[in-house]
């Protein structure tokens, strides 16, 4: 008998620059999906550890859980406050 188990990225995710090339390639491939790109910032949340990343934040964990669920798009103020306390920079390029 073979035993799968489920695949979580975030533990996968070890260094800044794994975590930027993540995220980059989910915007890539969101299609202009804002909840899958919320969904990915929880992933790396969860990688740094999300206690940290919510007190880095300032905002409460299940807060973070609920916003970075993929489930709902969270307000670009939270966006803005989680890519901080990531240390991750958007930009934009042409």
């Amino acid at each position: 008998m073979i035993t799968t188990t489920r695949y979580d990225v975030a533990e996968h995710l070890r260094t800044p620059e794994e975590m930027a090339m993540y995220l980059d390639a989910c915007i890539e491939e969101s299609g202009g999906d804002a909840a899958f790109i919320a969904k990915a910032l929880g992933d790396i949340a969860r990688a740094q550890g999300m206690a940290q990343v919510a007190e880095k934040s300032g905002l409460s964990r299940e807060s973070l859980y609920k916003s970075l669920s993929g489930e709902r798009v969270p307000s670009f103020d939270t966006i803005l406050k989680v890519t901080q306390a990531l240390g991750v920079k958007l930009h934009a390029s042409v």
